[in-house]
């Protein structure tokens, strides 16, 4: 199985897109998408208030597996069950079920409410997952665990430890999928799983495959295993590493700084190719910034998928690359492609570039190297209008022309961008990338005029 990973707690694209995304996934090697709804999902009853303004209809959660079984790509919903669950935990109603008061990260595993609130969840997103044979159930980054009082209590009370917690509360979510649900594979996480000791986890888990952690170090290497290597854990026939998808992280795994950058064609991380999970942009929490959009980070997901399909980054698999995506080049070691491109959403790719590349750098050299705005146009001019117009008139067409060009470029871009996103995110990718530097040079008009 080769996933690529749909975090939808970051910039969700509209059906539509997904409908041009799809045919090329599968056209690169994909043959599954690993789908993390989140709000996303269009729950119901007592869980609607879980949903985003924007969440996807039961319609088009139909759509979505017909695209996927049209385009031989196996459907695997993604569930968090124990961390990373701030979309439940942020509203009143369920605030009762944190493992700290004060933090919407994590549930507390010893509240009955808990596994009653996971069994409506689970059993919502499988029911329009019918054709679904495998679930990922997260439990990844399970923040703050042990430090609630129930699981101080527990832990006193059980001479137990944050290990057999953990342990104790995903038996349990595997007991309710297991009970309801035959035959229904189930996937997680490994990074919680690393921490606890190979005795424990030879009591508690039988023959469960692990996924490897979307993260740097991460996955399931035979040589990064304990020397007491518990049946579950084995090694494959021929030194293989375990059966079952595993992962390779994309962009989002080298720190938000690096994350929000645009243009990078192939992640450092390439060299971990074994790892067959791939996770294009997201966020890294319900409350962090976007990372990059998708259709920029399509020429990284592709060198990935093809890296997995030939084994290496091989001339084969950068021919099949450079064939599919229509470009030019792209040279790993400068990070840069070359040439226009035709893959779904190049032209955001390409304006994405220019706001990186030149939006800051631009308004920044006309605001601060322009001698006669810091000499005549400072301000304090500006705050008690008050200006020479034989000064103001020696950089005003220039600043008029430089607002006239960004402005007509951010309209085209909104325009390009609610083509394929919600008005949320659109709004928030401008926010965060395009308007710290151009309601500068905005103010400067204004005042200018």
């Amino acid at each position: 199985m080769r996933l690529v990973h749909l975090d939808l707690k970051g910039a969700a694209p509209r059906v539509s897109y997904l409908e041009q995304l799809f045919p090329l996934l599968s056209q690169l090697g994909a043959n599954g998408v690993l789908i993390e709804y989140e709000d996303m999902f269009p729950f119901k009853g007592e869980l609607e208030l879980l949903r985003s303004p924007h969440a996807y209809s039961e319609e088009d959660i139909e759509r979505i597996q017909q695209l996927a079984e049209q385009h031989k790509l196996e459907v695997v919903p993604l569930v968090q069950t124990f961390g990373h669950v701030e979309f439940i935990l942020k509203h009143e109603k369920y605030q009762h079920l944190r493992e700290v008061e004060r933090f919407p990260n994590s549930f507390n595993p010893h509240t009955p409410g808990t596994l009653a609130l996971l069994r409506s969840i689970l059993a919502q997103v499988i029911e329009k997952h019918r054709r679904s044979s495998w679930i990922h159930i997260g439990a990844d980054e399970v923040f703050h665990l042990g430090e609630g009082t129930d699981s101080k209590n527990w832990m006193s009370h059980n001479k137990g430890d944050v290990g057999t917690m953990y342990l104790k509360h995903m038996k349990e979510v595997l007991g309710f999928l297991t009970a309801q649900y035959w035959g229904l594979r189930v996937l997680m996480w490994d990074d919680m799983l690393r921490k606890i000791s190979v005795g424990a986890l030879r009591g508690r888990l039988v023959r469960q495959r692990l996924q490897g952690h979307h993260g740097p170090g991460a996955g399931l290497d035979p040589a990064e295993l304990p020397p007491e290597k518990p049946p579950e854990l084995a090694e494959g026939d021929a030194g293989r590493a375990p059966a079952g998808p595993a992962a390779l992280a994309g962009h989002g795994a080298d720190g938000l700084a690096e994350v929000r950058a645009a243009g990078t064609p192939a992640p450092p991380l390439l060299a971990r190719h074994r790892r067959r999970r791939l996770s294009p942009p997201r966020r890294y929490d319900h409350y962090s910034v976007l990372c990059e959009l998708l259709p920029v980070s399509i020429p990284s997901l592709a060198i990935c998928l093809q890296t997995l399909v030939n084994g290496g980054f091989t001339e084969e698999a950068k021919r099949k690359v450079l064939d599919v995506l229509g470009l030019e080049s792209v040279q790993l070691e400068q990070s840069t492609c070359e040439g226009r491109g035709a893959f779904p959403g190049v032209e955001i790719y390409h304006m994405v570039e220019q706001v990186n590349g030149h939006l800051k750098e631009s308004i920044l050299k006309a605001l601060e190297e322009e001698s006669a705005i810091k000499g005549w146009f400072s301000r304090y001019h500006r705050k008690h209008q008050f200006g020479n117009p034989r000064n103001m008139e020696s950089f005003g067409s220039k600043v008029l022309k430089l607002h006239e060009d960004w402005e007509s470029f951010v309209r085209d871009l909104r325009a390009q961008l609610e083509r394929i996103y919600f008005p949320d995110t659109v709004e928030e990718w401008m926010e965060e990338n395009v308007n710290p530097y151009l309601d500068q040079l905005r103010d400067l008009v204004r005042d200018y005029r």
